[in-house]
Formats: structure tokens, C-alpha cells, sequence
């Protein structure tokens, strides 16, 4: 009986498993090669971050980090890296409120770390000095992401009775 108990105490408890993390896509452009090995190197960094949702099946979900940084040296894009680091990740017992922030914060930062060797690798790869990208607030980005979905949901909530009473 005791064995029964625990055992469905174990199906009901939330369950957060890594099954795979790879590579998905990388693209490296240097345009401005060999030129912009002459000048001095003090580059203007862009990071773009983005993050997809893919339900495979009921519990497996792909989770895909990408990362793009642009490096340019006065007017010149010196490189140019995209890489999208993807994890399938076996979710089950959550709540939906609890699926938001594993799928928008916990999981990306899981991924980070892998993006981020593959970058610096990549960069240095191209002839360019490593690139260490600096740790992220996947939380904070959430909750702004979160935030600014309410604040637009609430300015179309309100155009929506203006447009009634007009």
C-alpha cells in the first residue's frame, strides 16, 4: 500500500528532465575580411537574443536559444555570428502558469552556457579575438516580456471600447 502511495506521489510530482541538447544552426560572416584585421580592434557589439517553443509531443518540448552578435569596427561589420542552441526537455506535472517561465526563462538559461562556448568558438575561429558573452537575466527578460504582453493587451482592451462607444 505504501509502495502504491509513493508511487503515484512520483506521477504527480512535477518532473524537469534534460533528454538532449545540440546544436541546431550556426552561421559565421566576416564581410569585411581581410581589411578589418588591420584595424584596430575596438569593437561595437550588437546581441540580438530570441527563444522558440516547439511542443514535440504531451511532455517533450524543444526549446531553441538564438544568439546573434554583430561586431563592427567603425562603419564595418567585422563578423557577423548566429547560433540557435536548441534542447528537447521533458516537462511534465506543471500547471500552465508554471510552463511560462520554464519555457521562457528556466530553460533558456539552461542553454546559455552551450551558446555561449559555441560563439566564442566560432568568433575565434573566424581569426577574431574570443568573445565571452556576459551572463544573462533570463528572469528579468521574462517579466519584461510579460509586462510589456499585458501592457498591449490592455491598450488594445482600451481601443477596443473606444472604437464601441464611437
Amino acid at each position: 500500500m505504501a509502495e502504491e502511495n509513493t508511487a503515484a506521489n512520483q506521477e504527480q510530482q512535477p518532473k524537469f528532465l534534460i533528454q538532449k541538447i545540440y546544436t541546431k544552426d550556426i552561421s559565421f560572416e566576416a564581410p569585411n575580411s581581410p581589411e578589418v584585421f588591420r584595424e584596430e580592434w575596438n569593437p561595437q557589439l550588437d546581441l540580438q537574443l530570441g527563444n522558440d517553443y516547439q511542443r514535440i509531443d504531451e511532455d517533450n518540448h524543444e526549446i531553441v536559444l538564438s544568439v546573434t552578435v554583430t561586431a563592427r569596427v567603425g562603419d564595418k561589420v567585422a563578423f557577423l555570428a548566429e547560433v540557435k542552441q536548441a534542447g528537447i526537455f521533458t516537462l511534465t506535472g506543471y500547471t500552465k502558469e508554471e510552463m511560462g517561465p520554464l519555457v521562457g526563462s528556466y530553460c533558456p538559461t539552461t542553454l546559455f552556457p552551450f551558446v555561449r562556448e559555441v560563439v566564442s568558438d566560432v568568433v575565434t575561429k573566424g581569426g577574431f579575438p574570443a568573445l565571452v558573452l556576459a551572463p544573462v537575466n533570463f528572469d528579468a527578460l521574462y517579466m519584461h516580456q510579460i509586462e510589456r504582453a499585458r501592457e498591449q493587451q490592455a491598450a488594445a482592451e482600451q481601443q477596443a471600447g473606444q472604437d464601441q462607444t464611437h
